[in-house]
């Protein structure tokens, strides 16, 4: 079943995301045209992450953190994210101020 056009723009956005840089959820719903579907977005990641090579270690929560459960995929989020050059402390958070990514839209 081909991907519907939500989730053709949910992946689009999330390949945009240069190294180094982190996005939200959130923040890719809102560019994917449903800024309240931040939970699709997770589905996406889920759904189509490795299959289509989505580099799915950019996306954190709106908090500024991995989402992710130690031993359920935060350490190697984690490792990815600092051999791009993102700062990822211990507890998982990333400075925003500093790593967000701001499309110009």
């Amino acid at each position: 079943m081909p991907a519907s056009p939500f989730t053709r723009d949910v992946m689009d956005a999330i390949l945009a995301i240069p190294p180094g840089r982190v996005a939200t959820y959130g923040g890719i719903a809102r560019l994917a045209g449903s800024p309240r579907a931040a939970r699709q977005v997770v589905r996406v990641l889920h759904t189509y992450g490795e299959k289509e090579g989505l580099p799915w270690q950019r996306v954190i929560n709106a908090a500024g953190r991995i989402a992710l459960p130690r031993g359920g995929g935060f350490e190697e989020q984690r490792r990815l994210l600092r051999a791009e050059g993102v700062a990822v402390d211990d507890r998982g958070r990333v400075d925003l101020d500093r790593y967000l990514w701001r499309p110009q839209i």
